[in-house]
């Protein structure tokens, strides 16, 4: 059986070559993984790189059972960036399959799969003298302990922050991580 495989650029081409390779490559991550709905690949050229190694960034997102794994890297070419990246979304597979077993239960670790596909698809606010709201995103959130959103903040490898809804205390929590490399957390509460 092979995954449903989406595929997008962004000012780069992709050639017919290039789109055969990322599907059938990235169609294999089933017998990685069970139970992937679909799988995420963005390629986008970057012309303002400082190195011309750089350039090209290729982002892969794999949802299995409500949870999001996502890697990216880059490189000269796009075949070789989605190779490194296919070998990273290994090693993200491997590390989720890992924190299942010790976890002895069985079941998935949750998140909100609409928030990481916008945090993944989010365009940088240009800047300019008054910020102006430019997107706006709506996403359904999943209930989940605070350790499983530190769990899914590492397997997104999102650097600065994860907005969740705490199962535990029945409100939303930002998990951020802090310069010194700790994690904190925010619990709002109407003023």
């Amino acid at each position: 059986m092979t995954v449903a495989v989406n595929i997008s650029g962004h000012n780069i081409h992709i050639s017919d070559r290039l789109k055969d390779y990322i599907e059938k490559k990235a169609g294999r991550l089933d017998h990685y993984l069970a139970d992937i709905g679909d799988v995420r690949v963005d390629l986008t050229a970057e012309n303002n790189a400082r190195d011309a190694n750089d350039r090209k960034v290729v982002q892969m997102t794999v949802r299995s059972r409500g949870t999001v794994l996502r890697a990216e890297e880059r490189a000269s070419d796009p075949f070789s960036g989605f190779d490194l990246v296919v070998e990273r979304m290994y090693r993200q597979i491997e590390r989720y399959k890992t924190k299942r077993r010790r976890r002895g239960d069985g079941t998935d670790l949750t998140t909100a799969t609409a928030q990481a596909e916008a945090m993944a698809t989010s365009e940088p606010l240009e800047e300019e003298a008054t910020p102006t709201i430019i997107r706006r995103k709506q996403f359904a959130v999943t209930p989940m302990t605070e350790a499983e959103a530190v769990d899914q903040m590492i397997l997104l490898e999102h650097d600065n922050f994860f907005i969740f809804y705490n199962a535990e205390t029945a409100k939303m929590n930002v998990l951020y991580k802090r310069k010194d490399g700790t994690l904190g957390l925010i619990e709002p509460e109407i003023g």
